[in-house]
């Protein structure tokens, strides 16, 4: 409260018939009598101060008009002056609403209320409401009394709000200005305002942004004007001390007044960083959340496509074993059915091929939009490193079983080429055994001649000698068969380490689906930490009025050394001590801490990152 007001802490205001004086109440020789407890009650003091600045304020306001002698606008200096006594008037005592950077305390409240009071003020509350260039509430307290001292109303609505304690005890402290007695003489006051014509443009000021200041050196008189009880008025060595007191007053009025302009741009300044930064983080956080739908819903999609392609293997490698089942039976039964097994094994095994390379082509796609996937979830968790030895593993061992495949498709091909040469051997060989054949009918119709028998004996022996031939191929066609056997059982091996390979994936699709599980529910326990921590400061939030001197430096405070309250310990401290800056879990931006803290949450941060 005392912090507010340039006037009201360390100066008491008195009027010398038209003029202010003002007397330092630290200074003993300016005050020599002695004072009262109520007096030295700073919110009495205030109080009176305000009291006899409205008299000056209103009294210079009334004549500057009549000497003028015209309407009023925006520009008069006394006018202005005028308003910005009646926002100190109204805001004195004011219970202020906690933000997150400083109490915020406008009077439109209370004005507001008047609606319950005075029914006719309900058009001028509704017209401030609908003006287009205010959107605070401090602007539309302004605008409020701007419109009813052109209305002329300002005297009958301060004198109806005032006279109604109930409404008033619900925004003002006990030891406020509108709750004691000097406010219905503020009343009778403004009652003479009714005969000023003023004519403001409202939409035009920036009511928003005003800063209300008062100047006293429009209430001053000129020469020896304050009161002197050590000496009498000629004196001249009783009035030097007192113009030095009066200048070093004014100086160290104005100095303060800057003071208070500049902490109240930069405030300003930080309010519109907080506002973007907020705005920027929540479009920030909505691209997150769309991000990880969409991947959320391309996971989806390629389980579903990994389950289809998953059933037409196991189809497809059903109906392959029942064939070859089928084409075993048959060669065993008769050469011509093996010459047809043969011819089907083969379409059947380009026919897998063909399936193969789709399947790899198919694999490929998938490791691809897996490592896309691993690139999303590595930009918002770096945990996800981990995973990409395992990705590179499994890319070797798909490599790896592409050269295999490569291999067996070789021997396949050399294990045709074979088969073709046997099959033309048997089919000379059947040739063979038919010339062979009608040999032996000649021969047994030339019984009789004993030179065809000697023929006869050649021709058995050189049947005897190609049947021993045949016998051989035989015997290698079967050895033959057993290598090919052993080659379908690796093969049957490698779709089994293939189906492994398949199960690999799908852990690893958990495995990624797990993690973004335990992302939500790290964010959820970060928003319970969070509400936790909000808890606990606004239960542990130490008290501006209970605290003289910074906890740490244990100095007291003043004008130049301002209270500051760290955001992680709640304790206060002075500008000095709470200089640092920290990202806490209760606020998007750095914000000011002391330093016991700025060097504990150092060691937190060092420590979460080892």
């Amino acid at each position: 409260m005392a912090e507010e007001t340039i006037y009201l802490c360390n100066f008491r205001v008195s009027v010398d018939g038209e003029w202010l004086c003002l007397r330092e109440l630290n200074d003993v020789s300016m005050t020599p009598k002695l004072q009262s407890p109520e007096e030295e009650d700073p919110n009495v003091v205030e109080r009176t101060n305000l009291l006899n600045m409205s008299k000056l304020c209103i009294k210079g306001l009334i004549e500057s008009a009549l000497e003028e002698g015209r309407t009023l606008d925006s520009d008069h200096q006394p006018l202005q002056q005028f308003f910005a006594l009646m926002e100190h008037v109204m805001t004195h005592g004011l219970k202020g609403k906690k933000s997150f950077l400083e109490k915020k305390k406008d009077f439109w409240g209370p004005l507001e209320a008047l609606e319950r009071i005075i029914p006719e003020a309900n058009e001028i509350i509704d017209s401030v409401k609908n003006l287009p260039g205010i959107k605070t509430n401090l602007g539309r307290g302004r605008a409020f009394v701007r419109l009813a001292l052109m209305q002329k109303k300002l005297a009958d609505y301060f004198k109806a709000l005032i006279e109604r304690k109930d409404i008033l005890g619900e925004y003002y402290e006990s030891n406020a200005l509108m709750v004691e007695e000097e406010a219905s003489v503020i009343a009778g006051l403004l009652v003479g305002l009714n005969c000023i014509d003023c004519n403001l443009f409202i939409k035009e000021d920036d009511l928003d942004n005003q800063i209300p200041v008062i100047d006293f050196s429009m209430y001053f008189k000129e020469g020896n004007y304050l009161e002197k009880p050590n000496g009498s008025a000629g004196d001249p060595g009783a009035s030097a001390p007192n113009i030095t007191a009066l200048l070093d007053q004014k100086n160290y009025v104005e100095e303060l007044n800057r003071h208070l302009d500049t902490t109240v741009t930069t405030l300003q300044g930080k309010v519109r960083d907080l506002e973007a930064a907020n705005s920027t983080m929540k479009e920030e956080f909505a691209a997150a959340k769309n991000d990880i739908i969409t991947l959320q819903t391309v996971n989806e999609a390629l389980k579903s496509d990994n389950a289809s392609l998953r059933a037409g293997l196991e189809k497809k490698l059903e109906i392959a074993k029942a064939d070859i089942d089928v084409e075993r039976e048959t060669y065993q039964t008769s050469r011509k059915g093996l010459n047809e097994l043969y011819e089907e094994t083969r379409k059947q095994l380009d026919q897998e091929t063909n399936i193969r390379f789709e399947v790899e082509k198919e694999l490929e796609l998938q490791i691809s939009m897996k490592q896309e996937i691993e690139m999303a979830l590595r930009l918002l968790e770096k945990d996800i490193h981990e995973k990409q030895d395992t990705v590179v593993s499994l890319r070797k061992q798909i490599d790896d079983i592409k050269a295999i495949n490569i291999d067996l498709y070789n021997k396949m091909q050399q294990f045709d080429g074979s088969l073709k040469h046997k099959t033309e051997l048997v089919s000379k060989l059947e040739e063979k055994t038919k010339q062979m054949s009608a040999t032996i009918k000649d021969l047994e119709e030339r019984a009789a001649v004993e030179t065809d028998l000697k023929i006869e004996k050649e021709w058995r022996s050189t049947l005897q000698t190609d049947l021993a031939k045949e016998k051989e191929e035989v015997q290698q066609l079967e050895t033959e068969l057993q290598q090919m056997g052993e080659l379908k059982k690796e093969f049957s091996n490698l779709q089994q380490e293939h189906l492994q390979l398949q199960k690999t994936c799908e852990d690893q699709e958990l495995t990624l689906t797990d993690m973004g599980n335990k992302l939500s529910e790290s964010r959820l326990k970060m928003d319970d930490m969070f509400e936790q921590q909000q808890y606990l400061k606004e239960k542990t939030w130490t008290d501006d009025k209970e605290v003289t001197s910074c906890k740490q430096c244990n100095k007291a405070f003043s004008v130049s050394r301002r209270k500051h309250h760290c955001r992680h310990c709640g304790d206060i401290f002075c500008n000095n001590c709470s200089d640092n800056t920290m990202p806490l879990a209760s606020s998007a931006k750095p914000v000011r801490v002391c330093d016991n803290c700025h060097t504990l949450l150092l060691q937190r941060f060092s420590a979460s990152k080892s």
